[in-house]
């Protein structure tokens, strides 16, 4: 009876912990997109800080530009539905547009897990990176209406209209590279829910309470049934 007692309370602690976890990720997810401060002219780069709760981590971005939004400026990333609720828009104006296709490194000063990158008006562009991606999010945005379609194993993707829209590459990453096709401007940026390693990705403290609160239980079973035995001798 007291092994039933050991196993109802690991189950309840393991089962409180999963509800939990499963809550959160249903929830929308917090992205912290990078504040790009740095554009010097005719660098072909541009430099910023993702500020992420785990720490602020550098970013850069090198490759042709048409132009970087790093003070001011339009703010293209209004929200007409394309993140669907899954992911916090883009804040502020911050902003790189592209305009001549070709090879565009995005490099993060520490590693980070599952980057995200927002688009705005990638219409009949042809981009391929260097990771597969997952859609998060596509729709309308300040330029209209499109979609995502993927091809070559999601590693691939056509603007089908003036998409706008959030993709996320799953793994851990200090840089993340892609190539693009000319076309008039096409706007980017990129963010990160959190950065990899320690520090990074730490269970929420209502998720520790529920476990620990499962142990305090397991923990208290385990002593009954040793003092069970004693008291029979007795």
């Amino acid at each position: 009876m007291l092994t039933n007692v050991i196993r109802q309370s690991l189950i309840a602690a393991v089962s409180g912990a999963a509800l939990l976890a499963a809550g959160q990720a249903s929830a929308a997810i917090n992205v912290a997109w990078a504040d790009w401060n740095s554009a010097p002219a005719g660098a072909g780069q541009v430099s910023g800080v993702i500020n992420a709760p785990g720490g602020a981590v550098g970013v850069t971005y090198n490759g042709s530009y048409l132009f970087a939004q790093t003070s001011g400026g339009t703010d293209y990333w209004v929200d007409n539905g394309y993140t669907q609720g899954l992911v916090n828009r883009p804040t502020g104006t911050d902003i790189i547009a592209l305009a001549t296709g070709g090879a565009k490194t995005i490099t993060f000063s520490k590693a980070v897990t599952n980057p995200y990158l927002a688009f705005t008006s990638w219409n009949g562009n042809v981009v391929t990176f260097s990771s597969p991606f997952t859609i998060i999010s596509q729709g309308c945005g300040y330029w209209g209406c499109g979609s995502f379609v993927p091809s070559n194993g999601n590693l691939t993707f056509t603007g089908s209209g003036e998409v706008h829209g959030v993709l996320q590459f799953q793994g851990t990453f200090n840089s993340l590279t892609f190539t693009d096709s000319n076309e008039s401007w096409h706007g980017f940026t990129v963010g990160i829910a959190d950065v990899a390693g320690p520090g990074g990705g730490i269970p929420e403290p209502s998720a520790w309470a529920l476990m620990i609160m499962g142990f305090g239980l397991t923990g208290a079973a385990l002593r009954s049934r040793r003092r069970a035995p004693a008291l029979a001798r007795a």
